[in-house]
Parts: C-alpha cells; structure tokens; sequence
C-alpha cells in the first residue's frame, strides 16, 4: 500500500539519554510524526522518558520497531553496530546519532546495508544545521584556510555509565563535528595531516589538535577538547576576497570583504534556531517523500557523508595513538 501524504509517520527512539531524550520531545512535537515509543538498556529511563512524553516504553528495540516506519538511534558509539544492522535487516529507515560507529569497517558495512535494502539512512551532524553554517554553505566558494574551536567542559558524572561521549576519542566525540563541516566547506580530497592529542581525564584522548591540508591547496586548523574551562564553538574561513568569522554557538558573526575603498564590514544576525529540530524534520520529509515514491530522497547528511567524516577522525585517532606510543605518552594515561 503506498504511504500517503495525509499520514503521519510512525517514528520511535532506541537509545533515551541526554540526546535520545531531545529527539524524543522533538519527534512530540513534529506535526507530521506518530511518535509511536522509546527504547532503552535502562527500563528506568525508558519508563521515565516515555511517561513524560505520554508515549509506550518498549523491552526491546526489535519490538518497538515492528510498529514504526523509521527510527532515531541514540545509543553510545561502540553500541551503534549492534544496534542498527538488525534495524537495518528490518527494512527500517534510521537517524544515527554522531558517529556513525565506533569503527570505519562497522559504519561501511552499515552505510552499504542501507543501501542494499534502499532506505533513508542519515547521521546525527547537527552542526550541518545550524543558522551559523546554514550562511557558510552559501559562501564558501574559494575558501582557502579554516580555523575551528570546539572546546567544552567535562561531561559530568552517570551512575553506572561512563561520562557522556568517553568512550571514544575527543575526536570522535566532538571533533568530528568539525571535520564533517570543513569537508563540506572545502569539497575536495585531504592529501595530508598532522595531529596530536592526549588522554588527560578520561582514558581516550580529551584534547586533540589537527592540522589538514587538501587537494586543491586549501589547509585547515581544527582543535577540540572536552577539558575546557570555558565552552567554545567557533569557525573561521578565510577566502580569496574575505574573512568569515562564526560564533555558531551564538549564530553571530561578522565579515570582512575588500572592497573598492578598502574593507567593508559587516556584522552577521543570524536567525537563532533549533538544530536538532531541523535535522529531525529533513529526516522525517526524507522518509515522508521516500515513502511516497518513487525516488529514494536521502536527508541532508547521508551515510556516506557520515562514513566520510569518520573515516577522516579514525585516521587522525590512528595518527595520534602512534605518535603517543612512540614518545611513550600513554604512560601518563588515566588507569
């Protein structure tokens, strides 16, 4: 039976914490979506969010999907593999939260299973929504350096769990954000890469540095650190005839363009809004169009994107782990 525009779309969450929560109250309040339930290992925090949003809370992420269309995956990383290919052999269309996996292998074989069974795969880079980018997207012709900052503070304590996004390197845990951005921005192949970084509370790397040059001669600064006293979200693009400085925490910024008398200035308000809502509802228009047919209608950032982003951020891990072995840096490692 074909999917009529009239209906809503039958959507639950697999994975309640901090962002499955979000996903949750945003798939609520969706006009176009049935939020049929919610998932998670914790029936406690599955019980609490479903009540909360006056949903169903499911014993098992295969039950709950037998009864929706599509789903967001919100699980911790090295969980992300497990998770989804049965969804996947379900024939389910997914959001996976950031990153796609834990491994390049896992999130290949992820992005090629979606493919096979043709479904509506996209990844959880929020960033790509934000108002902040929305304008970079626009001008990002002849950039030629990019300089980003992404620094937070610890995640604070989980009974029972380990600190939010620890189980993975602070490159893939925040600095992926940024990768995924610059190759938006760039749009051409990395020929090389230098990166450092270093456990400093956790056991995978807190704080890391890399510096990328590409193909068509363009280079990028990235930072991300976790271990910060102070949160920062800023982007820097330096082009041909500009300077685009972007706070996208605050989505303010200004540019600077030579001009005839010397150079024009010229501050930047952007709209604030919601990320989040705006990548689940070009996932749910997505699936929606999908289902209508005739065409598979990928979301705004597809499988691919996300595998191309993490197979960039495995790279760089790689490269710090060996340079970390090699001056026996690890020694210094939390036990």
């Amino acid at each position: 039976m074909l999917f009529s525009s009239k209906e809503k779309l039958k959507v639950g969450v697999v994975g309640v914490g901090v962002l499955g929560r979000f996903h949750t109250k945003l798939y609520k309040e969706n006009p176009n979506v049935e939020l049929v339930g919610v998932y998670d290992v914790s029936s406690a925090a599955a019980n609490a969010v479903a009540k909360e949003f006056g949903v169903k809370p499911f014993e098992s992420f295969t039950d709950l999907a037998n009864h929706c269309d599509a789903l967001t995956v919100a699980v911790p990383a090295t969980k992300h593999y497990e998770t989804a290919m049965p969804l996947i052999d379900m024939g389910k269309h997914l959001l996976m939260e950031k990153p796609l996996a834990a491994t390049v292998p896992e999130a290949r074989e992820l992005v090629q299973a979606a493919e096979a069974k043709n479904l509506v795969f996209g990844v959880g880079h929020v960033e790509r929504f934000n108002a902040a980018m929305d304008f970079l997207e626009k001008n990002r012709s002849n950039t030629l350096f990019i300089e980003a900052h992404r620094l937070a503070k610890y995640p604070p304590p989980r009974p029972g769990l380990h600190r939010r996004g620890t189980e993975v390197s602070v490159v893939l845990d925040l600095m992926i954000h940024d990768l995924d951005l610059v190759l938006t921005m760039v749009g051409s192949e990395v020929e090389r890469f230098d990166a450092v970084g270093m456990p400093v509370l956790s056991k995978t790397e807190d704080i890391a540095s890399v510096r990328l040059k590409f193909k068509n001669g363009a280079v990028a600064n990235i930072t991300a650190s976790r271990v910060s006293a102070e949160p920062m979200r800023k982007f820097r693009v330096f082009q041909t005839d500009s300077y685009i400085s972007m706070d996208y925490a605050k989505s303010t910024g200004k540019i600077l363009r030579k001009s005839f008398l010397g150079v024009a200035v010229k501050k930047v308000n952007l709209c604030e809004k919601n990320a989040l809502a705006a990548e689940i509802a070009d996932f749910v228009d997505a699936v929606r169009k999908t289902k209508e047919g005739p065409m598979i209608v990928q979301p705004k950032v597809t499988g691919s994107q996300g595998l191309r982003a993490l197979e960039l951020a495995a790279a760089i891990t790689e490269e710090i782990d060996a340079y970390n072995k090699k001056y026996d840096l690890y020694r210094f490692r939390k036990s």
